[in-house]
């Protein structure tokens, strides 16, 4: 494996980058290796509140969210450049702390980059509007940007997740509190360079790293927030809104998912496949929206269980930073420990397994926390497996007889986040789509994301949408103004009487 020479980061607050007033630091693994590879400033409660009030600053008093908005978007192209221009870097970066490979890291800097692109585009185009009520009054509303607002990101996706955030809330006017994970914080935290560099000024962007039940809880429950927005496990979620509710602070929430990968007997075998694999072990499974059930017709169910089987078995596991790699480790031990726990439970329950489900053997895998891409075949609804997220490469095949079933089966759980169908019956591909309970639909593919198109679920996988153009409107408010135009005065307690007007 790849050795790093170790990196250090410190808080960034007003503009500055500032060690923990505690002075303590936490270490970064390498997945791959174990290895630490970067020591973070660990933000404690005091840090925090300080970030939140240079925020509250820049909000009120700084230049931020009354600058021109043509200067904003200008500001924010700059941003997006830099991304660029740092692609290699920063997939490295992301690589060596999350163990995605990267040929995926790497690649994906474009579309965070794309994120600032797109949403900068709004900066000088957000519009209130008139509201016609009657010829006594001129009526009309301006939208507002929220204030400060916290943002808790996790490390799956660490930079692309924390952009698609942050670039329409800086769009806005707003200004923010990043809390990035703690398990892959290294880009998240580098953007805040990139974005000093780019003219973005003090206060407008804070970085706090720190663990969740500390720096996460302080952020989280600080009532001088206008919005608090997490990409997280669902168990998080629900902690986190107890906290930020006691203060009403609006929340968005993108959680857990269970996405069903849908395959009709209709269809191309071989494209279902491949989508499948890609689906189910991208980021090794590690994605909201994983493939992790592959709903088939029973028709074809053995035969796809034999060619998902050959496919993934020629997926090149290795080193994250070598370009040939095309699937690397888990995230961490406890990541490690907690999928192989659900492949023996499966198999407890009566499942088996079709390949993978365990390390694979090699040298160079003896220190990493890598799993083999793991098909669980012979699933039923009823198993753990098939009901609760594993959150790594494991995805469960399980058959349907018929169109009403296969919707049942996918529709059979606690989430409510992605899925794709496979099919080439256009109308059927028309009424899964209406009848499967997700927020993301695809048709014969899998994962595809845009910065114009609305991100987010249902049920357990939480609240709110990011992406598409109206999301500008979840970081501003409208405000209404109402003006007298008529030239009559009005004294209500003047006179008396019925049928006069009271509002």
């Amino acid at each position: 494996m790849t050795s790093v020479q170790t990196i250090q980061y410190d808080l960034l607050i007003d503009g500055e980058w500032r060690p923990a007033q505690s002075g303590e630091y936490f270490e970064v693994e390498n997945p791959a290796t174990g290895d630490s590879i970067a020591r973070m400033a660990n933000a404690g409660p005091e840090d925090v509140a300080d970030a939140v009030a240079s925020a509250e600053r820049a909000f009120l008093h700084g230049p931020w969210s009354d600058m021109d908005g043509g200067e904003r978007g200008r500001i924010m192209w700059r941003i997006a450049d830099l991304i660029e221009g740092r692609m290699e870097e920063l997939g490295r970066l992301e690589s060596i702390s999350n163990g995605r490979p990267i040929s995926e890291t790497a690649s994906q800097m474009r579309v965070v980059a794309s994120y600032f692109r797109y949403f900068a585009g709004f900066c000088d185009k957000i519009q209130g509007s008139t509201i016609p009520t009657g010829s006594s009054h001129f009526n009309y509303t301006v939208r507002v940007p929220l204030g400060v607002v916290g943002q808790l990101t996790p490390w799956n996706h660490p930079l692309m997740i924390a952009s698609k955030k942050l670039a329409p809330a800086l769009a806005a006017g707003c200004t923010v509190v990043l809390k990035p994970s703690e398990w892959a914080p290294l880009t998240p935290t580098e953007i805040g360079n990139i974005a000093l560099e780019a003219g973005l000024p003090p206060g407008v962007l804070n970085i706090v790293n720190g663990f969740g039940p500390t720096s996460g809880k302080a952020l989280a429950s600080d009532p001088r927030l206008g919005k608090l927005d997490l990409t997280g496990g669902t168990e998080t979620g629900r902690a986190v809104a107890q906290i930020a509710g006691a203060n009403l602070v609006p929340l968005q929430f993108e959680l857990g998912g269970k996405a069903p990968v849908i395959v009709f007997d209709d269809v191309k075998l071989e494209d279902a496949v491949n989508g499948c694999a890609f689906a189910s072990f991208i980021a090794s499974g590690q994605t909201c929206i994983q493939g992790s059930r592959a709903i088939v017709h029973r028709s074809i169910y053995n035969q796809f269980v034999e060619m998902l089987a050959k496919k993934v078995s020629g997926i090149k596991i290795g080193d994250p930073t070598d370009t040939q790699t095309q699937m690397g480790p888990v995230i961490s031990k406890p990541a490690y420990d907690r999928i192989l726990s659900y492949v023996k439970s499966a198999k407890d329950e009566g499942a088996s397994v079709a390949h993978g489900g365990k390390k694979p053997e090699g040298a160079q895998f003896e220190r990493g926390y890598f799993i083999e891409p793991t098909i669980l075949a012979d699933v039923r609804q009823d198993m753990r497996v098939a009901q609760e997220e594993i959150f790594g490469p494991v995805v469960c095949v399980i058959p349907f007889d018929s169109e009403d079933e296969a919707v049942a089966i996918a529709n059979d759980i606690p989430y409510g986040l992605g899925c794709s169908i496979w099919t080439r019956d256009v109308a059927r591909a028309h009424r899964v789509a209406r009848d499967v309970i997700a927020g993301v639909i695809w048709i014969n593919d899998h994962h595809r994301l845009h910065p114009a198109v609305p991100w987010g679920g249902f049920k357990d996988s939480g609240f709110g949408r990011e992406g598409s153009f109206e999301f500008i409107n979840e970081y501003t408010a409208p405000k209404y103004v109402c003006v007298r135009i008529d030239p009559e005065a009005v004294d209500w307690y003047g006179s008396s009487g019925t049928g006069r007007r009271l509002n």
